[in-house]
Order: structure tokens, then sequence, then C-alpha cells
């Protein structure tokens, strides 16, 4: 798919938590034909000293040096791996001195906040790419495929549960809404994003309601929210998503001659099923657990080597962003959101295939889990 580059797009990883440790920074050695890794930036010294140690990088600064490193001209590109309210500022601060971005999503907690990194890029003439990793992943590419394809007809339903249990250990997840709390931020964006990118359309309307048990996790967030979302052409989305149940990630499709079935589809870690219901038929296949975060790296990097504008871009982060900004207004007024037209044409496809192998589950320091557990 990409041509050998002349040389290494050379990334500092800003964040040292969770995600970064179990999966950002081994992804660099399945990535290493393009990119490679150079500097850490955290707020935590330790983390800084053991990690930089263990991936031999050299160049290590807090976050209150960020900028020396960036003005240095020492990187091409950051990874942001921050909770996302602090997205905004990092990445500005990045297209100050002309660094590109790769910044993980949510992209941030508002579509303001959406909007000026976006102007920000464009004025700084850098890439910005947001991370969502299923726009190259096999199985998620093949539901693509089928879908438009009119093997199951016209398409009709999306429908998809995605839970989990979430502990209370000044869990970031657990935090207020303005904070970028809250099982919409989290993982109610891969719901709306997997419906989005299959139906390949935008909603125009979307309702939203909660529901709350007594347990003390939940002073800050809603346990359970379930959302529609209308599209186009008579197509409805529905999901259900929650931070205390036992945990799904799973999503079907449904057409007017079949049915698509992703069972672990929003998943990084875990083998995922794909099953297509014929009239009368069912296949099955299996997606083995493969590094996700390589195949991100490796086409951001070939985008800045190539001076093309990434298909995961800005404005995609943004939609997300309106849509679950609509939907919170919808759980706060108790009443259906009508959209303003989203404006996004580009869609993940085929042609982003890249597999790269697992690795071996690394030893984590001082961070705590999607689900609240430490390490």
């Amino acid at each position: 798919m990409f041509s050998k580059p002349k040389e290494k797009i050379r990334y500092a990883v800003v964040g040292l938590g969770y995600i970064a440790q179990i999966a950002v920074l081994p992804a660099f050695k399945n990535a290493r034909s393009n990119s490679s890794l150079v500097a850490l930036v955290s707020g935590d010294k330790e983390k800084l000293k053991r990690l930089g140690d263990k991936y031999h990088v050299e160049k290590r600064y807090l976050y209150s040096e960020l900028e020396d490193c960036l003005k240095r001209g020492e990187v091409d590109a950051i990874y942001i791996a921050t909770p996302n309210f602090y997205h905004r500022n990092i990445m500005e601060t990045a297209a100050k001195y002309g660094v590109h971005v790769l910044c993980e999503k949510p992209m941030a907690v508002t579509t303001e906040d959406c909007l000026s990194m976006i102007n920000e890029a464009q004025k700084n003439n850098i890439q910005l790419m947001i991370a969502y990793r299923l726009h190259f992943e096999s199985a998620n590419l093949e539901a693509i495929k089928i879908a438009q394809s009119k093997r199951i007809g016209d398409l009709k339903v999306f429908n998809s549960v995605f839970t989990m249990q979430v502990k209370d250990h000044n869990n970031i997840r657990l935090e207020e809404v303005e904070k970028g709390g809250g099982p919409l931020y989290d993982i109610g964006i891969y719901c709306i994003n997997a419906a989005r990118y299959l139906f390949k359309a935008e909603p125009v309307e979307v309702f939203a309601m909660t529901a709350n048990s007594k347990d003390s996790r939940f002073k800050k967030v809603d346990e359970l929210v379930s959302c529609i979302m209308k599209f186009p052409e008579g197509k409805l989305a529905t999901f259900s998503i929650s931070f205390g149940s036992f945990p799904s990630a799973d999503y079907d499709l449904i057409g007017s001659k079949g049915r698509v079935r992703l069972e672990k589809g929003y998943e990084y870690a875990k083998t995922m099923t794909l099953k297509i219901y014929e009239e009368k038929k069912i296949i099955s296949k299996k997606y083995p657990r493969r590094d996700q975060f390589a195949p991100e790296l490796i086409y951001f990097s070939d985008c800045i080597q190539r001076k093309k504008k990434p298909e995961p871009s800005g404005e995609e982060g943004l939609a997300d962003i309106k849509i679950i900004e609509a939907l919170l207004l919808s759980i706060d007024l108790g009443a259906p959101i009508t959209l303003d037209e989203i404006n996004k044409k580009s869609r993940p496809s085929e042609n982003q295939k890249i597999t790269r192998p697992s690795f071996i589950k690394p030893r984590l320091f001082n961070v705590i889990g999607p689900g609240g557990e430490k390490h």
C-alpha cells in the first residue's frame, strides 16, 4: 500500500497513562518502517524514567516542558494520549511549532474545542488525525464492505450494546461530563462512529435517556444511557452503553435481506467474530487479536510524508462530538434533538486496512485501567 518512506517520522508520546502503556508505546516496534519513538512527555518523573529506560527513549519531558520539546525540532509529530479535556491545549501548542498531531478520541469535549483545533491545524499547515483505530481494522472494514455491497439488502437497523464494569479509584471516566467523563464520551463514541461508517451517512435527529441505580460510583455521571439516532432514507441506529454492567462490545447491522453481527467489535485485545446471516446460511469468521495501534502510526506517518489529509481527520472527530453534545442536550431536555447538517464525505475503506501482529502484554506502571483496576 505504501511506498518506502525516505525517513522515519519522529514521535513524542504525550501522556503515559493506560492506553499509552498498554498499546501505543509497544506499537512503535510494529510501525518501525516509517515511525520512531524519540520522546516521552508526562507529569510523572518516575514514569518517564521507567518507561524511558524500557523503550530506550532518551528525551524525556514533564508537561511543563512540552514547549521545550516542540521548539527544539526534535520531533515531527506527537501522539496525544491524555484525558480528552487536555487535548485542545496540547494540540494547539504543537501546531504553533509546526508539529503534526495524532490525537486520541474523543477529539475534545466540545465542538468549540474541535473547531479551534481544526482551524489551528489549517493555519499552521500541519496534519491532524484522530485515532480511530477501527478505521484500519480488518473485521470492521469487512463489515463496511458487506454493508455497502448490498449483500444484505437495503440497510435498516444498527443496534449495539457496549458495557463494562468501572471501578471508582480516581477514575477519569467517572468525572463530570464537563471534563469528558461519562459513558457517552468514553464508549458511546464507538457506537456512534460505527453507525456512521456502516450507514455511510450522518444522523439528522437523536434522542437519549438514562437509567441509574443507587450505586455510589455514579455520583457525577450516568450509569446507563440508551440512544436512538435517525438517519436519512429510513435508517435507525440504537445503542445502549453502561459503566455498571457485564462486559459486552458487539454490534448488529440488519438489512432487508440479511444481517451482519460483529462480536467484540470495539475491542483491541480480543478475538473478533464476524457473522453474516443470509436467507439459507450463516457464515462465521474469526479475526485474531492484532496490534491496532501500529497501523494508525504507519498510516499517519505516510500522510505526513505524502502531505495527504488523513481519513479520520479533525472533521471526523468533530462529527462525533456534535452528536454527543446533541445526545447530552436530549438527556437534559427529555426530547429529541434535530442536528444541523454534518458535512462529512470521507469514510474508512478497504484500502486503509493495515495488519500487524499482536504483541505480549507489557508490564504497566502506576496506571488505572479502563475498568478502574490499578496497575
